[in-house]
């Protein structure tokens, strides 16, 4: 469940992290009753961060499929063998 907070609570920092770091999730800040802020954990940021990656490159993998722009894994391989040789 999200947690909303007003700004004046950013004051207390210590409480504000430890929430952040024991939940896992953003906590919502407004000022004046309207969302202003978003605060969350580094570790929580670079989750979200990663999935999206994740989530771009496998809608660019899905339209290359789409549009037949696959390459033949053996083709590939074989040129990474002759530019850089057999180990």
């Amino acid at each position: 469940m999200p947690q909303i907070r007003p700004i004046k609570d950013l004051r207390n920092t210590t409480e504000i992290s430890e929430f952040c770091h024991k939940s896992g999730e953003p906590i919502y800040i407004t000022k004046n009753g309207y969302g202003d802020l978003v605060v969350m954990s580094i570790k929580t940021y670079e989750k979200m961060v990663g999935k999206i990656e994740l989530y771009q490159k496998l809608s660019i993998a899905e339209n290359q499929i789409e549009n037949e722009e696959i390459l033949d894994a053996e083709e590939v391989f074989k040129g990474l063998r002759n530019k850089y040789g057999k180990k």
